[in-house]
C-alpha cells in the first residue's frame, strides 16, 4: 500500500451510543489501509456463505453489480434525505448505514482489483486540487 504519510491522512469518524443509551462522539483514526483489511475480513465471511449457498464464491463482476444495487439504493435515500424521495423509515440511519456499506465495496473491489486506494485516492485528490488551482 502507500506509504505512511500518505495513509494516515485518511481518517473515518465513528459514532457510537454509551451503556446509557446516550449518542456519544468519538473520533478513530482509520487508515485506508486499516479499513481495506477490515473489509476483505468481512468479505471472506460473506464468501463462505456463498461457497456453502452457491458452491462458489462470487467473481469480482459480482460484487460490482452488488455494489452498483447499493448505489442505486443509496440514490434513493438521498433524494429522502432532500425531500425528493417518499421513504417509509428510518431515512437518515439508513443512509447512514447505506454510505458506508458503498464504502465497503469501494475497498473490496480496490483489494480485488489490487489498486492501492489510498494511493490512488492522493492521486486523484492532488491532481483535481492542481488543476482547479
Amino acid at each position: 500500500m502507500g506509504s505512511d504519510a500518505a495513509i494516515a491522512k485518511h481518517t473515518l469518524r465513528l459514532r457510537r451510543d454509551n451503556t446509557m443509551g446516550e449518542e456519544q462522539s468519538i473520533s478513530v483514526e482509520v487508515t485506508l489501509s486499516d479499513a481495506t483489511k477490515r473489509a476483505m475480513e468481512l468479505r471472506v465471511r460473506y464468501q463462505e456463505l456463498e461457497r456453502e449457498y452457491h458452491k462458489e464464491i462470487w467473481p469480482t463482476e459480482e460484487d460490482m453489480l452488488a455494489f452498483t444495487t447499493d448505489i442505486g439504493a443509496l440514490g434513493r435515500l438521498v433524494m429522502a434525505a432532500e425531500g425528493r424521495w417518499t421513504y417509509e423509515g428510518d431515512v437518515a440511519g439508513e443512509l447512514k448505514s447505506k454510505m458506508a456499506e458503498c464504502l465497503w465495496w469501494i475497498l473490496v473491489l480496490s483489494d480485488r482489483l489490487d489498486v492501492d486506494i489510498s494511493t490512488a485516492y492522493d492521486t486523484f485528490i492532488n491532481k483535481r486540487t492542481a488543476d482547479l488551482a
